[in-house]
């Protein structure tokens, strides 16, 4: 099956200022592909090339097989959702949606045929008389996406669509777009520096920072065995913890080091990971710190922690104590019996442990 996009060698630069740097990512017909990061991390830059309106300065871009180098956004096949909306005021929910095929000289059947259908997948029915002054943001959202759906793409495109939702609207839009995606099958690229609307809706996940790439993978993949430094820190919530650590070489595996408050350290065996000496970065979720005894397996083990803070969270309560000199956060069940200031054993889940380096951030293990 050949890509439904394929992106090679990509360069993006405002005259001597490099923008995105030796992009390459592909994502085949269905596929769900989010691009994430930090504010100015060139992620709506290569969102804009893909559409052409931005010219690119180095590379590819081919769209169902064909090089979109020369060709102009409204021959790209493509459907674009923009955080704005971008709807016509003056115009009913229903003209804003069929506007475009007016435009294209679509036969007016076709026209009702297509609003209908997507009126009906949207639940927009009641709203088609509506100018968009009187519609909600999340109306609006809807609208917008029915504008998309109606063209039948190669491609949609959306560019950090919700980010103009209240927290409770953001959830229920998500979801609508994750059902679209499913009922529809089709192939979506999605920007947000969200990185819970990431892991939530992509079939594949491109991590950027500083116009580079520094992960490409599933939404398990990005979160279980991050990169670097970079990706672990910045995807999941609470982020991962980063424990200043030391290592030294075991008859089996390594040992791991970590040094507390009270001045004794913890030691821990990790008998898969060979190869590791001096100075480290342990890698753990919070949820992969537990209470002693309620995860079992050999590489589940024990050590003593001193709790500072405690954070009821409903269903989970967020434990922080300070090991190698840097506050570790586990995830507790709501019972927990734990007490700042008090001690707390506690299991480091090892069989979900990274291990990276303190000096440039790159995975070791």
């Amino acid at each position: 099956m050949s890509p439904i996009l394929e992106i090679q060698g990509l360069f993006k630069n405002y005259g001597a200022t490099e923008i995105l740097k030796d992009i390459n990512v592909s994502i085949n017909k269905g596929e769900f592909l989010v691009l994430v990061g930090p504010s100015g991390c060139g992620k709506s830059t290569l969102l804009n090339c893909i559409a052409g309106l931005e010219p690119i300065s180095g590379g590819s871009i081919r769209i169902g097989g064909q090089d979109m180098t020369e060709v102009s956004p409204k021959d790209r096949n493509i459907a674009m959702v923009f955080q704005s909306y971008a709807l016509y005021p003056t115009m009913s929910v229903a003209r804003n949606i069929t506007f475009g095929m007016q435009v294209r000289g679509v036969d007016k059947a076709t026209q009702a045929a297509k609003l209908a259908e997507v009126a009906r997948q949207l639940q927009i029915q009641p709203l088609l008389n509506r100018r968009p002054g009187q519609l909600s943001g999340g109306q609006r959202q809807r609208v917008a996406m029915g504008r998309a759906l109606v063209r039948d793409p190669a491609l949609f495109l959306f560019d950090e669509p919700l980010s103009n939702l209240d927290a409770k609207l953001r959830v229920e839009m998500r979801t609508e777009i994750k059902r679209l995606h499913q009922d529809l099958g089709a192939s979506m690229v999605y920007v947000t520096h969200d990185q819970i609307e990431a892991m939530t809706l992509a079939t594949k996940i491109v991590v950027m920072k500083g116009g580079v790439i520094q992960q490409i993978g599933t939404p398990h993949e990005i979160y279980t065995r991050p990169a670097n430094t970079f990706v672990a820190d910045f995807m999941g919530s609470p982020a991962m913890n980063l424990i200043p650590a030391r290592a030294v070489p075991a008859q089996e595996g390594s040992m791991i080091e970590i040094g507390c408050e009270s001045g004794e350290s913890i030691r821990l065996h990790d008998p898969r990971v060979t190869g590791l000496s001096g100075d480290i970065l342990l890698g753990l979720r919070p949820e992969d710190i537990v209470e002693a005894g309620q995860r079992h397996g050999p590489l589940v083990q024990n050590g003593s922690v001193m709790i500072e803070v405690v954070e009821p969270a409903g269903a989970d309560t967020f434990v922080v104590a300070r090991l190698g000199g840097k506050e570790v956060t586990s995830r507790l069940s709501a019972d927990t019996r734990a007490m700042p200031g008090k001690t707390l054993d506690v299991g480091f889940d090892l069989s979900r442990a990274s291990y990276f380096s303190p000096h440039d951030g790159a995975r070791m293990g």
